[in-house]
């Protein structure tokens, strides 16, 4: 019975950008759990390539070239999923961007673009893939990633703080929303993880990593894996009565205030 309530068998997931790092992780725990997974980017080598990476996984995946900032592109993209692999059921919003740009010296431009990808574009997907589960009567899952960023300040990254604050006030508003048509929108937030894009930064000795590990409780860095169980989690129907939880994934970073150096005060 306990077992049953994270079955996804026959549910279609959507997970947007997911051609590597923590969106393929997420996707190939959703695909594990029974789901059929879909999957977008901008460029289709990218996703070829994405392809091969969850053959060798054993998960078989549907992909489709998408703008996901792009409204029509979106309308376009989730009639072909319906009618190619069948309604999307789990719509996990991964895709997004970050420039590390300090405040005075960011472009306008620059903090616009991070905005569009990071915030606008779950909007806008979110949109039509709610417009189908309330059309259906089918009720639903949506799971927005926001980030530790959704709840504090960085310098060199107030456009993605920004955006990633407005997804955690989205998916509040979502849940507010779509809670009466049983669609059940939730965020996770993810700590600092061991991916490709970190692994300069992981090394023994660098700053940051000593920054991490003496920050998080856990003293080390997430493992992609590690965000298996809360997307499972949020996509079946063990969550069916969580609705606007942003679930906080980062080792207890959020927890606590870290070390002060000696622990008796």
């Amino acid at each position: 019975m306990t077992q049953n309530l994270f079955d996804l068998t026959g549910k279609v997931a959507l997970v947007t950008g997911a051609t590597h790092g923590l969106g393929m992780a997420m996707a190939l725990g959703l695909a594990n759990a029974g789901a059929k997974i879909v999957v977008n980017d901008l460029i289709d080598e990218k996703l070829e390539t994405a392809k091969n990476e969850y053959s060798a996984n054993g998960v078989s995946v549907t992909t489709y070239v998408c703008d996901v900032t792009n409204e029509k592109q979106v309308i376009a993209m989730l009639a072909k999923i319906e009618a190619e692999v069948g309604a999307v059921d789990i719509l996990v919003n991964n895709a997004g961007i970050i420039k590390r740009t300090p405040i005075i010296d960011m472009e306008v431009t620059d903090f616009e673009m991070v905005i569009k990808v990071d915030l606008i574009a779950p909007f806008i997907v979110s949109k039509y893939v709610a417009k189908r589960m309330i059309e259906r009567k089918s009720g639903g899952k949506i799971i927005n990633i926001c980030s530790m960023m959704s709840e504090l300040g960085r310098s060199t990254v107030s456009a993605y703080a920004a955006a990633k604050g407005g997804l955690k006030m989205l998916t509040r508003s979502q849940a507010t929303e779509w809670a009466k048509y049983n669609i059940q929108a939730n965020g996770i937030g993810p700590g600092y993880f061991a991916t490709a894009q970190t692994a300069a930064i992981r090394e023994d000795g660098h700053p940051f990593n000593d920054f991490i590990i003496n920050r998080t409780p856990a003293a080390r860095w997430g493992e992609p894996n590690d965000l298996v169980g809360a997307v499972v989690f949020l996509a079946s129907k063990a969550s069916d009565f969580v609705n606007g939880h942003i679930l906080y994934v980062d080792g207890g970073i959020l927890a606590t205030l870290g070390k002060a150096g000696n622990e008796e005060y």
